[in-house]
This record gives structure tokens, sequence and C-alpha cells, in this order.
């Protein structure tokens, strides 16, 4: 009787310790990049000029993903920001085009730790994107803007390995929109007409059918204690065609930047020692 009375009583306290490291939140935190890119583009848009304008391209892109606080183990968010600017020549050397692009991206996954190395995540995304690609050789029509709202889909391949004792983080994530809206003129239509009020058929709806635009990224992380070094590749891969108008894109360029794990903490609630750290990435 008394040894049952002591199981009981060790059984009681294991489940009571369970409980309380359950009712403990975990902790989520941020895994934020700051890049820098620099490579090559090619931008032709039919309506500034039937040519093909390549030369450079450089950008700015800040990443931040977080696991989700619905279900941290298997939700993860992604927020994308990205500011692009090219500059082109055409095959003559006689004139020159400028391309400039803002992207927001949002998007959630679930993730499959399939290995304690390997993590697959796959789930939708949206995006607003915004630019301009601007030849001051058109006097009348000298500039095409570019709008789009759109969702689609994103995922990641995440592997952790070793070089020596160096940790090693490598990641592959494309990202593809599959329907939205997009902006684009009548052919010949002068946005000076646009702004006297000549409003139709400047919205059009946007699939990969008519409005192509997918993003690749390859990168690695190396660890260096807190704060990791990312040296990667990004490719786009643009079209659009619209009232007889057709854009192309193409960017490949070398990405590093510098990444690292951070925690908001709030001096009104402890952090406990029971919690678990669930990291978005790593």
């Amino acid at each position: 009787m008394k040894r049952l009375l002591l199981l009981s009583v060790a059984m009681l306290a294991v489940i009571c310790g369970h409980a309380q490291s359950d009712s403990v939140p975990p902790l989520r935190p941020v895994t934020a990049a700051y890049m820098l890119q620099a490579g090559s583009s090619s931008v032709a848009d039919s309506y500034l000029s039937p040519l093909t304008y390549r030369g450079w391209s450089a950008a700015f892109a800040y990443e931040r993903m977080q696991a989700m606080k619905f279900d941290p183990d298997n939700w993860v968010m992604r927020l994308d920001t990205r500011i692009e600017l090219d500059r082109g020549r055409n095959d003559a050397r006689n004139a020159t085009t400028w391309r400039i692009d803002a992207l927001f991206s949002w998007g959630m996954m679930h993730r499959w730790r399939l290995t304690p190395a390997l993590t697959l995540a796959a789930g939708a995304s949206t995006a607003l994107d915004a630019g301009c690609i601007y030849n001051p050789r058109n006097s009348n029509n000298p500039a095409s803007a570019k709008l789009a709202w759109t969702v689609g889909v994103t995922g990641y391949a995440a592997y952790n390995l070793r070089i020596g004792r160096l940790p090693l983080t490598l990641r592959y994530q494309p990202d593809l929109p599959l329907a939205g809206i997009f902006f684009s003129p009548e052919y010949d239509e002068l946005y000076y007409e646009i702004y006297l009020g000549n409003h139709d058929g400047l919205v059009h709806f946007a699939w990969p059918g008519n409005r192509f635009a997918m993003t690749h990224l390859l990168s690695a992380d190396l660890h260096f204690g807190a704060t990791s070094l990312r040296l990667g590749y990004r490719a786009l891969t643009f079209s659009s065609k619209a009232n007889n108008l057709v854009t192309n894109i193409y960017t490949h360029a070398f990405v590093i930047g510098i990444t690292g794990e951070w925690l908001s903490h709030s001096q009104r609630h402890h952090l406990s020692r029971d919690a678990r750290i669930i990291s978005a990435l790593y």
C-alpha cells in the first residue's frame, strides 16, 4: 500500500510538471535579414520601345520570419520587402532605360521537419508590387507604370549542416503569384489621357498566362555566433501581356547580407527557464 501511494505521488508530480511546462508559452525569436544584391538585368517594354535594354541591377531587401503564435511548431510567417533599381542600354549604346520597383510580400507557411537537419515548408502569400520603367528617349511616353496586387504560393527547403566547426544553413525559396489584378494602359494611350478621365481597360485580372513573375532565392547562412553572414543568388523572371503591350524582365543577382535572431521582451514579463525556443528558420 505504501509503495502504491509513493508511485501515485510520483506520477502526479510528473503530470503536474508536464502541465506546467505546457502552460509556459514558447519563445518565438524573429529571424531578420538585411540584404544587398547586385547583378545583371534585361528589360524590354513595348510601351516604350521594341528594343531590349541590358545592364546592371541593384537592390536592398529586408526579410523577417517568425513562428506563428497559434501553432509555432508547424506554422511560420515571412515578410519580404525589396527596392530594386536597374539601368540598361540598347545594343547600339545610344539610349538608356531605368527601372525602379518596390515589393511588399507577406506569407504564411506550414512546415514539416522531416529530419533534425531538413525542413520543408509550403503555403500562401500576398504581395503588392509597384514600380516604373523610364526611357528619356521617348518624349511623349517616357514612363511605363507597373502596379499589381497578387496572391500566390511560396515555400522553402532548409538544411542545416556543418563545415568543420562552422554551422551552416542552406535554403531554397521560390515565390510564384497565381492570381490578382494589375495595371496596364491601352496600346499608344498617353498617361495624360488617363488623367483626363479615360479609365477603360486599365485593370486586368492576373494569372500566370498573362502575368508571370517568379522569384528564386538560394542562400547560405554562415553562423558566426549570434550574427550570421548570408551569401546567395536571387533570380527574377517576369513577363506580362495586356492590351497588346508586352513586358519582359530578367534579373540575376548575387546576394550578401547579415541575419540574426532577436527576441522582443517586455520588462513586465519574466522569461521562464522552462520555455521552449522555436526558431522560424534555423
